[in-house]
């Protein structure tokens, strides 16, 4: 889901107004001085999981918040905000940042917060639930407007990956925007000073899931609620097993069928079976899909890739020994292919 406005599609004298009611929308009570001089910008809301993040580009603006949920603990949430472009100015509690391109940092919506910027600059909100970001981060005490460095290893990968957050929001399958999400909190948790990781997963989980994943991989119905009730695990834990290497559920998945399928279409004992039985013997349900997905990893689709394959002469010897064992020669060679 993605929502939309932008000041391009308005008068000039209407400008100011319509921005300062759809902010309004997505801030609350809030009052937001413009300048005089012409005004632009334009607001994207994309849904990440059921949390809003929201892209606002802007010319120069600033802004002051004054709370409206910090009675309700349900209602409570963090902002945390990452700098895309131009250098913006946050303050809350009596304590300033500055974040430049790169930079994040965190605001508790239930306590006032004001920015100003006096440039255009563009910039990311994730709103998270305050008991979310409690038990994502591990931490009961939030620190807010702090600076997560974009020039710390860190910071770069945080402010990547709000990046892809927001350009992949649309296209990601749900599995794949839970493990990234994983990823997400545990990178900005390491952001945190003070904040003491959590031990790493036992390799025997993650051999086991794999396991697991390996055998049942032909099986359409292979979904991350089926292999967390195997494992014995939350599905958000085995997202997480897998979001700590920098890899998705559904990645690992996707590719261990697509490696099956290139072996599959080389087999000369499968020469017979079209290319879509194969795919579909994998565990792949869409033939469109699949030949996306095929060309996207190997750079050459799954019917030019099976011709080169098929053509190149004698097999090799694994092969060999399986036309052997069908009858389909005479002798094998069992040297070095």
């Amino acid at each position: 889901m993605s929502q939309l406005f932008s000041t391009d599609l308005l008068p000039a004298s209407d400008r100011i107004d319509a921005w300062q009611w759809n902010a309004q929308q997505i801030c609350g009570d809030c009052r937001i001085r413009l300048p005089k001089t012409s005004f632009h910008g334009s607001i994207e809301i994309r849904n990440i999981a059921g949390l809003p993040l929201t892209r606002f580009s802007s010319s120069a603006l600033s802004f002051w918040k004054w709370p409206f949920d910090s009675a309700n603990a349900l209602t409570r949430s963090c902002l945390v905000i990452t700098q895309i472009a131009g250098c913006r100015r946050y303050s809350q509690s009596g304590t300033e940042v500055v974040l430049r391109p790169g930079d994040s940092t965190v605001i508790d919506s239930a306590l006032p917060w004001s920015s100003n910027c006096e440039t255009d600059c563009v910039r990311l909100y994730l709103r998270v639930p305050r008991w979310m970001m409690e038990n994502r981060l591990r931490m009961c005490e939030i620190p807010i407007a702090q600076k997560i460095a974009g020039r710390t290893a860190l910071g770069t990968r945080l402010f990547r990956l709000s990046q892809t957050l927001y350009d992949d929001a649309t296209s990601l399958a749900e599995d794949e925007v839970a493990g990234a999400l994983d990823c997400y909190f545990e990178v900005l948790a390491g952001c945190i000073p003070g904040h003491e990781a959590a031990a790493p997963e036992t390799p025997d989980l993650r051999a086991r899931i794999q396991h697991f994943v390996g055998t049942h991989i032909a099986e359409a119905t292979l979904t991350p609620f089926v292999i967390a009730d195997a494992m014995g695990v939350s599905v958000r834990h085995l997202h997480r097993v897998f979001s700590m290497s920098g890899n998705t559920l559904g990645d690992y998945i996707r590719t261990l069928r697509l490696e099956h399928c290139r072996k599959d279409l080389v087999d000369p004992l499968l020469r017979n079976r079209s290319i879509t039985d194969i795919a579909f013997a994998r565990g792949f349900c869409d033939a469109a899909h699949f030949s996306h997905s095929f060309r996207k990893q190997f750079g050459i689709s799954a019917r030019e890739f099976r011709a080169k394959g098929l053509n190149r002469g004698r097999p090799p010897a694994t092969c060999r020994n399986q036309l052997f064992q069908a009858g389909k020669v005479e002798d094998v060679d069992v040297g070095p292919n």
